[in-house]
């Protein structure tokens, strides 16, 4: 039985898009020739607990490194090796290639006959450093092929690779679950919680961090209430970047027509996604291209949803928006652009009802989970 090996930092129940891209992957591959080796979440009691009970919901073998960040260090390595070879398997999938792709040589010297390993927005950014770009050719030239979110990343990363690793390079981004994410998922009843119910939403979903834009929207907010007065943005989501927003939207003048949900279960996601009747968030490019939007999987959801989006122009966010069609895609760091498009959506309901139905659509036709799983078990 052929059996594969996921070596990863980036599972579940730790949260964020990359975690949920190997999660969802993994449970669309055969539990019975599946082994996941990943980092423990966090120390202490609550973040052992929460991993034990994730661990044992799953449909296959789960093994847990007592450290909270996996690194190619000797120990890792032979433990990686002892895991192949008790459980018999043939390939290995590295969740995230830097820098756990460096173990490539040691397991396949173990017997592992494919090795592929995924990039997301950060290797991008190793390409761009000397020391970092080197360890990312050697993890090219250890394994069979990295996978690549879409254009922007591949061309990046390709260029920091042998010809012949850039070659060997194919596409797997993540997907949307159209089951999940729906029109009617819930929206109104969050809508009436929040005391919404007849106001234009503009929602942002997202950890709150800088490169994101949820400083932008804000900034955006004086010249959409110019011309729709009873407007609200919803940012849902939480992170370190919550305090300064806040102080942002007080000293903006809109801090009334700003709320924050803070952190929301990923269950209650696909009603947060149905609150809004325009997703926006305008991310742009930071630290001279070291802090980039891989994809931006957020948009492809609220496109599921039904929803027309309006997104910014770091890195591979414009992969997940088809311009024009979808929505828009915007400067990130210009608030008067999401400004103009967002109130042109907001005032035009057939506008936002044809580019919401078109990204449904698009959603079914080629961002479904599994048909992105079916290209990751050719891979292996």
């Amino acid at each position: 039985m052929h059996k594969t090996l996921i070596v990863t930092n980036d599972f579940p129940p730790r949260p964020g898009g990359i975690q949920a891209f190997l999660h969802n992957m993994a449970l669309r591959l055969d539990p019975e020739r599946v082994v996941v080796y990943a980092s423990t979440w966090k120390r202490g009691r609550e973040g052992i607990e929460a991993t034990a009970a994730f661990d044992a919901e799953q449909p296959f073998t789960v093994v847990r490194d007592r450290t909270t960040m996996l690194l190619p260090t000797p120990r890792v390595t032979a433990r990686a090796v002892g895991l192949l070879r008790e459980h018999g398997c043939e390939s290995v999938w590295f969740g995230a290639a830097a820098p756990l792709g460096l173990m490539a040589p040691a397991l396949r010297g173990a017997g592992a006959r494919r090795l592929v390993a995924t990039t997301h927005g950060h290797e991008a950014g190793w390409a761009q450093l000397p020391g970092s770009r080197q360890l990312l050719r050697r993890i090219g030239e250890g394994t069979d092929t990295l996978t690549y979110l879409g254009e922007y990343t591949r061309s990046r990363i390709a260029a920091a690779l042998t010809p012949a690793a850039a070659g060997r390079m194919e596409q797997l981004p993540p997907g949307v679950d159209e089951k999940t994410f729906h029109p009617g998922s819930g929206g109104e009843a969050v809508r009436e919680r929040l005391g919404l119910t007849d106001r234009p939403v503009v929602v942002c979903v997202s950890r709150l961090v800088p490169r994101k834009g949820q400083d932008t929207l804000i900034r955006a907010m004086p010249a959409i209430l110019r011309r729709v007065p009873d407007a609200v943005l919803l940012i849902v989501g939480g992170g370190p970047y919550e305090k300064d927003l806040r102080l942002l939207a007080a000293t903006t003048g809109v801090a009334e027509s700003v709320r924050f949900t803070g952190a929301v279960p990923w269950a209650e996601l696909p009603a947060h996604y149905g609150a809004g009747d325009v997703f926006a968030m305008p991310c742009r490019t930071r630290r001279g291209g070291l802090d980039v939007e891989g994809l931006g999987i957020v948009y492809l959801e609220a496109s599921a949803t039904g929803l027309p989006v309006v997104a910014g122009d770091s890195g591979g966010a414009p992969d997940a928006v088809l311009d024009g069609e979808t929505g828009w895609v915007v400067r990130g760091e210009v608030p008067e652009d999401s400004a103009d498009r967002i109130t042109t959506l907001l005032l035009d309901p057939a506008l936002r009802r044809r580019m919401g139905d078109r990204g449904r659509a698009w959603v079914e036709e080629r961002w479904r989970w599994d048909l992105l799983a079916e290209r990751l078990k050719a891979l292996l």
